[in-house]
């Protein structure tokens, strides 16, 4: 039974799933970080008030505080944004660059001009007519 445990552990895609939640997290701490210290900061500036969370209004005695719902959302579209227009964008344009070109590959057959039977394309005689043709290039 350890034997298997093991070689479960030690199988690739969980050993990269385990640094992709540690790298992950790191990187969630560092987005929040410029959310919260940058980017929010830059929107109170330029819109009044960063922090919404004493946004309330009372109905019957209940108090529904809707503004730390509104922080939620515009932190989460923030960093939505953030992670969007610095890394997406950017390891997409770098993959686009490193993606070798595709080049088309010639057809494998070709048509005979007499009796328009498929031949292949490297071929000088029809094997069902015997016309002789040239290959195409």
């Amino acid at each position: 039974m350890l034997q298997d445990f093991k070689k479960f552990i030690l199988r690739g895609n969980v050993v990269d799933l385990a640094v992709a939640v540690v790298i992950g997290a790191a990187f969630g701490a560092v987005v929040t970080a410029l959310v919260a210290d940058l980017v929010t900061p830059l929107i109170g500036a330029i819109g009044g008030q960063p922090d919404f969370s004493a946004l309330s209004f009372t109905i019957n005695d209940s108090k529904f505080m809707y503004g730390d719902f509104l922080n939620a959302v515009i932190s989460f579209l923030l960093i939505a944004a953030v992670i969007f227009f610095f890394v997406v964008t950017p390891i997409n344009k770098l993959m686009a660059r490193a993606k070798p070109s595709e080049e088309v590959d010639a057809p494998a057959e070709r048509e005979c001009p007499e009796c328009l039977s498929a031949i292949p394309a490297g071929a000088k005689r029809c094997k069902f007519c015997t016309a002789t043709s040239k290959p195409n290039k």
